[in-house]
């Protein structure tokens, strides 16, 4: 995300300064400027603050400590309390949930009698999810019946959770949303995503919904990003239910995986938009060019040796995306393909297909 990121904003003319624990991030390599340290060496926070004229992020697991002594001394956005809430689930559902907007139901759980009182409370089937640290279906168990929980709170470590009543999704979509400070806001196309173990697989834009429920969508992330008074981007999961409703199931203040096709079908990308709003530009448009749809490549991709990248490209339509990490791993994102055509049905076939074709198969 920090690359994509960085290379919007060099093609506007910024200069980019990367803070990272690790080496070689994929940001830093096209970056003017790379600072290794821990989240938590505040002093190092600190200078790192003071060169910059805005910092954001690319994920939301950034300590809100951090971000709240680098607002001491330059301009943070999505501000740390926007980090502070969105980076924990129990915190996002209570918030979402008492300003008003549809989640499922749910349940603290900080011991195995709240586990206990929250499956009587709620019923099955249902969800144990850590409060903090959990993606891409990390973090989380399903539970069918009462003689799954003790294994579940086990399973998770016994840490502090959410207990969540399954919902039986007909859809998975997810809403954009972008905000300038002085509340100008749009939204990219709502786009519908397929999962694989939990993990995203494919997106597709436009979504396959009526154009009412689409402009609801829109307007759900709208609301949540004025309640939270949103600098920046922010992503918005919906569920959509068997009975044509929306549910919220989760925030990113940031761009999302979803969004990789706005690179090249949209007038604006996302990381641009982002790039906007944080430095307080008008907003681009939003306006989807041509249908599309993307395909992650995890690193499973490369467990029979280099992929055929020249076999996947046979279709002058396709674009490919690598991310420049270091070690192809099982699970890890390491890049994505997108295409753009004359129908979203059109656009799957295309990216699975040249997904297949640098497989091998």
């Amino acid at each position: 995300m920090g690359r994509m990121f960085a290379l919007a904003a060099r093609a506007m003319g910024y200069r980019i300064h990367i803070y990272s624990p690790e080496h070689d991030a994929p940001a830093a390599q096209v970056a003017d400027k790379e600072i290794v340290a821990e989240y938590l060496d505040l002093n190092r926070i600190r200078e790192f603050a003071r060169e910059t004229a805005v910092i954001t992020f690319e994920f939301e697991n950034v300590p809100a400590e951090a971000a709240r002594v680098a607002a001491e001394e330059t301009w943070v956005r999505p501000s740390g309390g926007v980090l502070h809430v969105t980076q924990q689930r129990l915190r996002e559902k209570t918030f979402l949930r008492d300003h008003g907007f549809p989640v499922t139901p749910f349940r603290a759980v900080r011991s195995a009698s709240d586990l206990r009182e929250a499956a009587t409370a709620l019923g099955f089937p249902a969800v144990l999810k850590t409060a903090g640290f959990g993606y891409d279906g990390k973090g989380q168990v399903k539970i069918q019946n009462e003689s799954e929980l003790a294994p579940a709170w086990e399973k998770i470590g016994r840490v502090e959770a959410i207990f969540e009543a399954f919902v039986p999704f007909a859809g998975e979509l997810s809403v954009i949303g972008a905000r300038r400070p002085n509340g100008e806001f749009k939204a990219f196309p709502v786009f519908e995503n397929d999962h694989a173990n939990h993990i995203l697989d494919v997106t597709r834009c436009p979504a396959r919904i009526p154009p009412e429920l689409a402009l609801q969508a829109e307007e759900l992330a709208r609301g949540i990003l004025e309640a939270l008074d949103v600098t920046g981007l922010l992503t918005v999961e919906l569920f959509l239910t068997k009975q044509g409703g929306l549910l919220v199931n989760e925030l990113a203040p940031r761009p999302h995986n979803s969004g990789h096709l706005t690179i090249d079908a949209c007038v604006t990308s996302q990381f641009e938009q982002q790039l906007r709003a944080i430095c307080n530009l008008p907003l681009g448009s939003t306006e989807l060019r041509r249908p599309a749809a993307m395909a992650n490549l995890l690193g499973d991709v490369w467990s029979a040796g280099k992929p055929d990248w020249p076999r996947a490209l046979e279709d002058s339509s396709i674009k490919l995306h690598l991310y420049g990490k270091s070690a192809a791993r099982p699970g890890r994102k390491m890049g994505h393909l997108t295409c753009a055509a004359e129908s979203a049905e059109e656009a799957v076939r295309r990216v699975r297909d040249a997904r297949s074709r640098l497989e091998g198969r």
